[in-house]
């Protein structure tokens, strides 16, 4: 049976944050406010894969109330998550993740993403996309607020 999953994440900017975005710190002058690392696509991609095997979300999986995801690597989290879909007899087959934000550019860094995405996924890099738009200055995004993330993913659970 094929299952689909769709996730959205959402973080403002904040100074004196650090910018990970799909696992990769990207130079730049604000990063993403949250208890983890705020990696907006990672959150995004998590959540597609939760919502395809109709389980719980990321926040109540990894809440931002507990003391030990402060800080936390979202990629590893994703290797969990990726875990609990083999565990539950789930087979990653397709990943797709976009990336809304005015600034910085992402293209220099879209391929150390997929990199980063699928190995914490432990699935080809042919498996996963990343893209990224701007908003053209429409919006939260188009004002500089925040990032935003979609993501979808399609799975294959065994009989």
């Amino acid at each position: 049976m094929l299952r689909i999953g769709h996730g959205f994440d959402v973080h403002a900017f904040a100074e004196g944050r650090r910018l990970v975005l799909g696992g990769v710190t990207i130079p730049a002058k604000r990063g993403l406010d949250g208890h983890s690392d705020a990696d907006v696509v990672t959150h995004a991609l998590m959540d597609a894969l939760l919502g395809a095997m109709r389980a719980d979300d990321i926040g109540q999986l990894f809440p931002d109330t507990d003391p030990a995801y402060e800080g936390a690597d979202s990629c590893k989290l994703l290797q969990r998550v990726a875990g609990l879909a083999r565990e539950r007899g789930y087979r990653i087959l397709d990943c797709d993740c976009t990336i809304a934000a005015q600034s910085p550019k992402f293209a220099p860094y879209r391929s150390q993403m997929r990199q980063n995405l699928a190995l914490a996924m432990g699935v080809p890099e042919d498996s996963v996309g990343v893209a990224a738009t701007t908003t053209e200055h429409l919006g939260f995004v188009g004002r500089e607020e925040g990032i935003a993330a979609w993501a979808v993913c399609l799975l294959e659970q065994s009989d």
